[in-house]
């Protein structure tokens, strides 16, 4: 069995038995073999369609600087979103979907157009939005303890979890996410702040990093993909029970709600 399989093999049980694996940096994949790592993502996205499963879109993850510096790494990363993986907004979570989760608030952007260009630009994707919505972004990782690299959160589909839209639309133009506030709120009280210009200076910017990375890689967005385009501000982890809701300037607010009892 070779590292790609092996490790995608792991992953898999990991989502099958409800248990976290080691790390695979050092162990099952060569450490810094970030190639290899989207080789495990790929095998098990070709999988899980196999399987029946919907690919919806794409997110981008690790857009803030502060993260990349940890990680040692200069540019985002992406998993691929499925349709089983939306929640309704404030529809209650149930636990034993997840291993380790954690919450994050996001711009989602949904696409009226394909973007199949080698060469993105701002006005690209402009031109391509349909609207924005504000979403929380359940993160999670198969990985025990949370204990990833570039490597680990890559080949786990960049720790995808599940994904709450809001649902009231904004366009791209009656909003300047550069400059749009978020607060992340628990029992009402705030739990992560941030704004749009933590996302690579602009949200706009990962969705056009996200299109022009997926079209060389022969897999574009198209019409109708919904895009995660990354945090703006600190994840959280999640209290059972606990209800989280993200405020957006321009955009309106969402919720992500737990169901009460572990949720790992």
């Amino acid at each position: 069995m070779t590292d790609v399989a092996r490790a995608a093999a792991l992953l898999r049980a990991a989502y099958e038995t409800g248990k976290p694996v080691p790390p695979l940096r050092g162990e099952v994949l060569p450490t810094g073999d970030v190639d290899a790592a989207y080789q495990v993502q790929q095998a098990q996205v070709v999988a899980w369609e196999a399987a029946g499963r919907r690919r919806v879109g794409a997110k981008v993850g690790l857009t803030s600087a502060a993260v990349q510096q940890a990680f040692g790494v200069f540019q985002p990363d992406f998993g691929v979103l499925f349709a089983d993986m939306a929640v309704p907004d404030g529809a209650e979570i149930d636990r034993g979907r997840l291993l380790q989760p954690r919450v994050e608030a996001e711009v989602a952007f949904v696409l009226g157009a394909d973007l199949p260009f080698e060469q993105v630009t701002v006005a690209d994707v402009i031109r391509a939005t349909d609207h924005v919505l504000p979403a929380i972004e359940v993160v999670d990782s198969r990985i025990a303890g949370w204990d990833i690299s570039i490597v680990d959160t890559v080949a786990d589909n960049a720790s995808s979890g599940l994904f709450v839209l809001g649902d009231q639309p904004r366009r791209l133009s009656d909003v300047d996410l550069r400059l749009a506030g978020m607060v992340l709120e628990h029992a009402g009280e705030p739990v992560s702040v941030g704004a749009g210009a933590a996302c690579l200076g602009n949200p706009v910017h990962a969705v056009a990093w996200l299109a022009q990375t997926l079209a060389v890689a022969g897999a574009p967005l198209v019409v109708g993909d919904v895009v995660l385009s990354g945090a703006l501000g600190p994840m959280v982890p999640v209290t059972a029970g606990a209800s989280y809701e993200a405020r957006i300037s321009g955009l309106g607010s969402v919720r992500a709600c737990f169901e009460v009892g572990e949720t790992a």
